[in-house]
């Protein structure tokens, strides 16, 4: 679900004014954050305002009339901050439906990837902002540049402007184009931080487009298999029913099938609707997610691919933050949730960085404990740590692993469309089988007197 922005003022020791932001899904997960924080600093709730989307019609000292939309935190706020610039309101409203989903991949990927270009050109980040939010068509996208740009001129860190997006940005893209601003070249961050997007991106439509055929292949077969055996195939083999003639056993069978489903369809249906409910919903959930990331990658040829996909995607990310000094621990938190597996990043989370926090082990050892990377991705690392570039042996599996991951990608769909092809041919083979069957049926003139 994604987070909403909430502010809280309170009273503080002797009065003094205390107010803030929290992001949660609902008020009422807000409210339940602000009172932990009030417990822990000492100071009391007055109220908590939800940052929400606004219509307005304003009206320019030249005449000209101008309609948009703007979050803010009330309509006062937003009434002032228009009467500042200079413009007459003429209305303002809250929006009724004030749904804000992630922008398109394709969206994100052209914003990062145009601003690295204009940072290039040595364009100030404010007349980046102002050029791009013209030109992306995601309305999503439009607000999220949109809030920046206000954020950034209000005085806000960009690490604390980023962070406030990363529900919609995601948390690597947020946590990479805030730190952009404190490096020495931002150009260089946001180029590195495309590349990630675009690949990930590029995987996953090889990946959908690779098992969608496949899946829409094997529902068709499943629907033409059942209604032939439940409906078509009893319509020619039950003319033998009404007769004493012993029929074939896999035609038997099918018969017995067939009127059971007659009886039992509704329910089944119905079950099955449950169960494919149940099981989106439940995957859908943290849990469900963690145990699906947790098991998929165990799946032979397929499990290995995504494993070393979202290992490659670790490596990239700690190449591109990674420091010879000083405390990492947040970076290689940041790359394990940048990975894309929750079960890579729980047992880095869990196991890795408590090893090398509580017990001073080294990177390699901790990582190794975590049991999810594999052997040459320890030895490459282990290498890297010898000689002092363990930034360097990281970019350089992430590039290994981008290599060995599109042309083996290439050999899994190859395998997975010859699996649904034999499961094709199975299924025409037991169906010709079961109508050939009726040629051993040999009724005597007996049968029909």
């Amino acid at each position: 679900m994604a987070s909403k922005e909430f502010r809280f003022s309170g009273a503080g020791q002797g009065g003094k004014p205390v107010r803030g932001t929290v992001f949660a899904s609902s008020k009422r997960a807000a409210k339940k954050k602000v009172e932990t924080l009030s417990g822990r600093h000492g100071f009391s709730l007055q109220s908590i305002e939800e940052r929400v989307t606004y219509l307005y019609k304003v009206q320019r000292p030249g005449g000209k009339v101008i309609q948009g939309e703007q979050k803010a935190f009330s309509e006062a706020e937003l009434r002032k901050a228009l009467a500042k610039m200079d413009l007459q309101v003429l209305k303002i409203q809250k929006k009724l439906f004030d749904f804000q989903g992630k922008p398109p991949a394709n969206d994100l990927i052209m914003f990062v990837r145009l601003s690295a270009n204009l940072l290039k050109e040595k364009l100030p980040y404010d007349e980046v902002l102002n050029l791009l939010v013209n030109d992306v068509s995601s309305r999503s996208l439009k607000q999220v540049i949109r809030d920046l740009s206000a954020d950034l001129k209000g005085g806000m860190e960009a690490k604390q402007a980023f962070f406030k997006q990363r529900h919609l940005l995601g948390k690597f893209v947020a946590y990479m184009l805030g730190i952009a601003s404190q490096s020495g070249n931002m150009a260089e961050i946001y180029e590195a931080t495309a590349r990630f997007i675009e690949r990930k991106d590029e995987f996953k439509k090889n990946v959908r487009s690779a098992m969608v055929t496949p899946a829409l292949t094997l529902i068709v077969l499943l629907a033409s298999f059942v209604w032939y055996v439940w409906y078509i195939f009893p319509q020619t083999a039950g003319l033998f029913e009404g007769f004493d003639i012993e029929l074939p056993p896999m035609t038997q069978s099918t018969l017995n099938f067939s009127a059971w489903m007659d009886v039992n369809y509704w329910w089944v249906f119905l079950l099955s609707g449950l169960v494919l409910g149940g099981t989106i919903a439940f995957l859908r959930s943290d849990k469900g997610r963690f145990l699906a990331h947790k098991y998929m990658i165990r799946i032979p040829v397929v499990g290995t691919l995504l494993l070393k996909l979202n290992i490659e995607i670790f490596c990239r990310v700690f190449s591109v933050l990674y420091t010879g000094s000083g405390d990492n621990m947040g970076i290689i938190k940041i790359a394990a949730e940048a990975s894309g597996n929750r079960y890579l990043e729980h047992q880095v989370k869990t196991i890795t960085i408590p090893m090398m926090v509580t017990r001073g082990a080294d990177l390699v050892s901790s990582m190794e404990a975590a049991g999810v990377f594999t052997p040459v991705t320890l030895a490459r690392f282990r290498s890297g740590a010898e000689t002092g570039n363990v930034r360097g042996s990281a970019q350089q599996m992430a590039d290994y692993y981008e290599k060995e991951t599109s042309l083996k990608l290439k050999t899994a769909v190859e395998g997975i469309q010859t699996v649904v092809a034999l499961l094709i041919t199975g299924a025409i083979v037991l169906l010709t089988v079961l109508s050939s069957e009726l040629a051993l049926v040999q009724p005597s003139t007996a049968d029909f007197m």
